[in-house]
């Protein structure tokens, strides 16, 4: 890689002097060549047609089509019908693995009177796929363990950690009891993991109308929200462990694969989970006596919330065929001209839990359209420069199975050819939302001015600092307060975690990835339930599928610069700058827990918590802590140090630079993700190997940036914190190697 990274500078040098305000510089592109590029998005922008959308999605919507099931593999058999008849190299790769079915599935009250949970969501006027009951799988959790299991219930909140802290000083002990959570707070596997970890022996998951029914709004049919008997299905494999199959971890689930046992499976979950409707929750929790909760942990339902145990008495009992089926992959290749081993890769799963319209069907049809229009370019004579290839997934609601599966068996050919992974999942009405690596943010930032807002007479980018100023302004409650975002502001990606099929390409192979939607004024109260239909995304999601050109526009504009850049459009400096806000952040976490401990130390010492407690209650105190060490961020100070100064170096350097060693540059700039990973991967999870993102230990979809240092400082494991500060510090100082080669 040596001296092969200074073109860029040159490229970007010479942009900005060449173009003129009014046709702002394109990252990665002369200027002579981003007036080609504009012109042929422009191209790429006429191509596009709703009725497309609406269509495809009527067609895949139509009938139930989870993993396993006949439609799921007609829906694939049909996009990979669509891709061909664009001209793309395409084809199906099967992977077979284990998913589980319900067939029993019990929840009784029996104490202090009799109830039995109805788990059905029936059908309702005016939403035509609702009663398709036959097909449907009916409200459970997937990769939950068979169990039958009768004890006292205990209402847990959202059943995080720090709820069962507020359990202990109430008085209340889970050990042989089940729990009761309500969805939100964290990804729904982390809700039996934490219960188990405590002694419960089952786990209950509702949905509380505070969080997605009544209290936001209409229910449906009315509405867009949870009606009463809405009830959110899911899987709760432990993916922050590994996502996939649960039987081959770490290799693709070919049909000669190697496979465990499930019994050591460890994504398994140890107590038997199952979700329910706030209508069949509403007498377990009626019942339930106790300490009344903390009013942050009281939902919408109208009732005292009551934490337990008892007298609430709960019978549960689950069942399930433990099957192997088929997950379909489709995947559709367009070669390029000139780098035909540099990957562009786009991806949106196509199974669903159910009829999966929003989720993921919204994504599927825009992702869809975007291959149509760019196989029109291709009609023209165009290509582009490096490789496209779309992928549409299966099996992402059980734990991003078809999208790991297929990285896992192409992990080699991922880095070595892998450049850029760009996903999306669903899509609606309202404002872009973009996560991913902070190489590419400058390159999201331009792409969002030059799309426009359906909505508004302005860019996606202009709608959306508008939406982050008028909320900061809220949550200050002081308009003065608030960060002025400025036109030459980059918008700030969030760092992914998980959740959906980016996954495996950037934190177990380090590719490069971005999380790409649009939402947030469709209203919410179908997901993972029949409610997702055409019907309901027709009515409230996106009605005239604007939102889904805005998203085929967008995506589709990332996927042609990277494609045809003259260079990469990665920028380093942002990664410099985002690696020194999460140091002031670790740093400022451990100063913060050191105090925190000190204070309740001396707060247990001096007896405040006993004399501060109402005496008719049960009350237990905190115990003392060993106080916390301070840490030693000095390593992993210099390290950032060093990364800072290396990139103003090579900024002087650029200068001076030869301007001839474009595939060198590429090679070197596609790579430098893959710097970020280390082959053992993170403290008990190895699978995950990047070192910056990773979705937590116990948050699940939630990012826990450097994840190695903070988990253990949040944990207050003080001499893995150590530890893993000299282990990513020596990972920073490998990523400044590759960049001081470039500069010498």
């Amino acid at each position: 890689m040596r001296r092969t990274m200074i073109v860029l500078a040159v490229f970007l040098a010479t942009t900005l002097l060449a173009q003129s305000p009014a046709d702002p510089p394109m990252l990665g592109f002369s200027a002579a060549d981003a007036a080609k590029e504009r012109a042929l998005e422009a191209q790429f922008d006429s191509s596009l047609k709703r009725d497309d959308l609406r269509d495809w999605m009527k067609r895949l919507s139509a009938r139930p089509h989870h993993l396993g099931s006949a439609y799921d593999h007609d829906n694939a058999l049909f996009i990979a019908s669509l891709f061909k008849s664009w001209g793309y190299d395409t084809n199906i790769e099967e992977f077979s693995v284990l998913f589980p079915t319900p067939k029993k599935r019990v929840v009784e009250l029996i104490a202090p009177e009799h109830f039995t949970a109805k788990l059905v969501e029936p059908p309702v006027p005016g939403d035509a796929t609702s009663g398709q009951q036959s097909e449907q799988l009916p409200v459970y959790n997937a990769y939950s363990i068979d169990g039958d299991v009768t004890g006292d219930l205990v209402y847990a909140n959202y059943g995080i950690p720090a709820d069962y802290e507020i359990l202990e000083r109430n008085g209340v002990d889970v050990k042989g009891k089940i729990v009761i959570t309500r969805y939100g707070g964290s990804w729904r596997g982390i809700k039996p993991k934490v219960a188990a970890e405590h002694g419960a022996i089952g786990c209950i998951i509702y949905s509380d109308p505070k969080d997605d029914g009544y209290a936001q709004g209409d229910v449906y049919p009315k509405g867009a929200y949870r009606n009463e008997n809405g009830a959110q299905r899911g899987s709760v494999m432990d993916m922050p462990v590994h996502p996939g199959d649960p039987l081959t971890p770490g290799v693709g689930a070919t049909k000669d694969a190697k496979r465990i046992d499930r019994k050591d499976a460890e994504v398994i979950t140890k107590i038997p989970v199952l979700p329910i409707s706030y209508s069949d929750a509403l007498p377990l929790l009626r019942a339930l006596g106790g300490p009344v909760a903390p009013s942050e942990w009281r939902g919408a339902l109208p009732i005292t919330y009551h934490m337990g145990p008892g007298p609430s008495r709960v019978h549960l009992a689950l069942e399930f065929n433990w099957n192997m089926v088929p997950a379909y992959d489709v995947i559709a290749r367009m070669t390029g001209s000139q780098y035909p081993d540099e990957w562009i890769m786009r991806g949106n799963h196509h199974d669903a839990w159910v009829n999966g319209a929003s989720d993921p069907l919204s994504g599927q049809v825009a992702q869809l359209e975007e291959a149509k229009a760019i196989a029109e370019l291709a009609k023209t004579g165009w290509r582009p420069k490096r490789t496209i290839q779309f992928a549409a997934w299966d099996g992402e609601e059980e734990g991003l199975i078809g999208s790991t599966e297929w990285a896992e068996t192409h992990a080699d050919e991922l880095r070595s050819k892998g450049v850029v992974y760009i996903n999306s999942d669903t899509n609606s009405r309202g404002f872009l939302d973009a996560a991913g690596s902070h190489t590419l943010e400058k390159l999201v930032t331009q792409v969002a001015r030059d799309v426009p807002d359906p909505e508004r007479n302005i860019s996606v980018l202009a709608r959306l600092r508008a939406h982050e100023a008028t909320r900061q302004s809220t949550r200050d409650g002081n308009a003065e307060m608030r960060r002025e975002p400025h036109d030459g502001d980059l918008i700030r990606l969030d760092a992914l975690g998980s959740g959906s099929d980016y996954t495996p390409f950037l934190q177990h192979t380090g590719v490069a990835a971005l999380n790409i939607g649009y939402g947030g004024e469709g209203g919410g109260g179908s997901y993972h339930s029949v409610y997702d239909s055409f019907d309901h995304f027709t009515r409230f999601g996106d009605p005239t599928f604007d939102y889904g050109i805005a998203q085929a526009k967008t995506t589709g504009r990332l996927v042609l610069r990277l494609a045809n850049a003259d260079v990469l459009p990665f920028e380093l400096k942002t990664f410099a700058d985002t690696m020194s806000r999460y140091l002031d952040e670790l740093t400022k976490l451990a100063e913060t827990t050191r105090r925190e401990i000190d204070e309740r130390n001396r707060l247990v010492r001096e007896h405040a918590y006993e004399n501060a407690a109402d005496p008719t209650k049960p009350f237990v105190a905190p115990k003392a802590e060993p106080p916390a060490p301070y840490l030693n961020f000095a390593p992993l100070q210099n390290a950032i140090a060093h990364l800072k100064k290396s990139a103003q170096e090579f900024d002087r350097a650029a200068a001076a630079a030869p301007a001839d060693r474009q595939a060198g540059f590429d090679r070197a700039l596609m790579h430098i993700e893959q710097s970020l990973l280390l082959p053992n991967g993170l403290p008990r999870r190895p699978w995950f190997r990047h070192q910056i993102y990773a979705p937590g230990f116990y948050t699940g979809y939630g990012v826990k940036t450097v994840p190695g240092v903070r988990e253990a400082i949040e944990q207050k494991q003080w001499s893995d914190a150590n530890a893993q500060i000299e282990s990513v510090s020596k990972v920073i100082e490998g990523y400044v190697a590759e960049v001081e080669k470039a500069t010498r």
